[in-house]
């Protein structure tokens, strides 16, 4: 098992940098910083409904990393399965949830709790029991 590294700056800045975004986004077009809907709005029938707007903020998720490590000199760092089947089966199930629960983590986790939205902090207290149970099972009970 690799362990996590503790970082409580990096941590501290990166979610204030979520926080401001969200509340930009909310001050600028009045939507919410939803993931899910951002990526909505890119296909039909919605893709009328601010299109570029959309494009703009996902092409801000994929560049950041490409930032960072600009900005730092510090390369960016992410574990990802080598299992493709894991890998399809990880995203049908967040694709369910999604559905489910009418909205993405970064929408209900950041936004929704930000406007204490009963909803939201319903589906973000499932979203994270279900985080750790299923971390709780990959580490302790399949493998470590």
């Amino acid at each position: 098992m690799t362990p996590t590294d503790f970082t409580p700056w990096a941590s501290l800045a990166g979610g204030a940098l979520i926080g401001t975004s969200a509340v930009l986004l909310l001050l600028v077009t009045g939507r919410i910083a939803g993931i899910s809907g951002i990526v909505r709005r890119l296909f039909p029938p919605y893709g009328a409904t601010a299109p570029v707007e959309a494009g703009t903020f996902l092409i801000g998720l994929f560049a950041a990393p490409a930032v960072w490590t600009f900005v730092s000199g510090e390369a960016v760092h992410q574990t990802v399965t080598g299992s493709l089947s894991l890998a399809v089966v990880a995203g049908l199930l967040v694709g369910a949830g999604v559905f489910a629960a009418r909205g993405c983590t970064s929408g209900h986790g950041v936004c929704g709790l930000a406007r204490l939205s009963r909803r939201s902090i319903a589906a973000t207290a499932i979203f994270m029991a279900t985080a750790v149970a299923t971390v709780y099972v990959a580490r302790h009970v399949v493998g470590g």
